[in-house]
């Protein structure tokens, strides 16, 4: 068995899409939670679109560009490399999703970016932790992709 996560989209545009992103355990119990930022829907081009939604595997897996263990998105269509990390705006992100407890507008760019991007990370991976693989299930509110 492994856990899952799951993301809810509930607000985007074309450069920005938040999350409610739920970690559960084995009996379904929701053990994390956390504000999810990922790129706004732009028809799933690599590198500028956040990840279409549906149902992946997740896999924790060494990034060199990061320099340690990563949770990657598997099997998003034409795309790879999509993982969870840190960041705190959505232009920081190449297609992954980056994890926050709380919003806030940080560099005055009229878009809500998140905080605590690195310590709510560990709290993810604190989450998994004993596990490396997991499954991921993306869905929004009407009209978000």
């Amino acid at each position: 068995m492994k856990p899952l996560i799951r993301l809810h989209r509930f607000w985007q545009d074309d450069n920005q899409t938040l999350d409610n992103c739920t970690v559960f355990d084995l009996g379904g119990c929701p053990i994390f939670t956390a504000i999810g930022l990922e790129r706004g829907w732009r028809n799933n081009m690599s590198n500028v679109s956040c990840i279409p939604i549906g149902e992946y595997d997740v896999e924790l897996e060494y990034s060199n560009k990061f320099g340690k263990n990563l949770w990657e998105i598997k099997g998003v269509p034409g795309r790879a490399e999509c993982k969870f990390h840190s960041a705190n705006h959505w232009f920081q992100l190449n297609g992954c999703v980056a994890l926050g407890n709380k919003l806030a507008d940080i560099n005055n760019d009229n878009y809500r970016d998140v905080l605590n991007s690195g310590k709510t990370m560990r709290g993810f991976h604190d989450a998994l932790d004993g596990f490396t693989r997991a499954r991921l299930i993306i869905t929004g509110e009407r009209g978000i992709f």
